[in-house]
């Protein structure tokens, strides 16, 4: 029962280490030289792996909440259902779609035209700062960027929330059949022996 559950949480932890490394080594750097610059490219760069692991670390937490949903309100069924055919095709669809959103994301920044100095007020390029430095009309990224939120945040987090509640629900519903078992105890069924008569002839 425990195996798709290990199988999402060692993708879980190769996501977070991915994340973290998307920002925290290009700022020990910086500390370490003294410099607080960074190349256009390099910018670009770091905002797509950001996004991409941002939303996979979500959708892996979904994928995981469908999976003790399935565990504890259908357990007859688990390990029909979360077979190692659909538990790759849930990792393989959730890194699909973020990387595919991440994708769109940076393209449209690429469209932008931008002034000679650009000053950002974090230690990384996040997506909504560097959209606002923008010289041009940055009305469809706004809505892009709107949008996607909603969506692949929403989405997720309104997931997980339904999956814990049917796993409550659940749980909840197994306390109270116990609890009125235990107010009704199980009835002793005695036998009596009726007795033999020998006849002889």
């Amino acid at each position: 029962l425990h195996q798709p559950m290990f199988y999402f949480l060692s993708n879980l932890s190769l996501t977070d280490i991915c994340f973290t490394s998307t920002t925290i080594p290009k700022m020990l750097v910086n500390i370490q030289i003294q410099s607080e610059v960074i190349t256009y490219l390099g910018c670009i760069t770091q905002m797509y792996f950001f996004m991409l692991f941002a939303v996979l670390d979500d959708f892996i937490l979904t994928v995981m909440a469908y999976d003790r949903y399935v565990a504890i309100c259908h357990p007859l069924h688990y390990t029909v259902i979360m077979n190692s055919r659909l538990c790759g095709l849930l990792v393989l669809v959730s890194w699909i779609m973020s990387a595919l959103n991440s994708l769109i994301q940076c393209l449209m920044v690429l469209e932008l035209s931008f002034c000679s100095d650009l000053k950002i007020p974090h230690f990384f390029c996040e997506l909504k700062e560097v959209v606002q430095l923008a010289c041009s009309d940055t009305f469809p990224n706004d809505m892009v960027m709107y949008f996607s939120a909603v969506l692949l945040g929403g989405g997720p987090l309104t997931g997980i929330l339904y999956s814990y509640s049917k796993i409550v629900s659940s749980i909840c519903a197994i306390s109270s059949a116990q609890g009125s078992i235990k107010h009704f105890p199980p009835v002793h069924l005695t036998s009596q022996l009726s007795p033999c008569f020998m006849v002889q002839a």
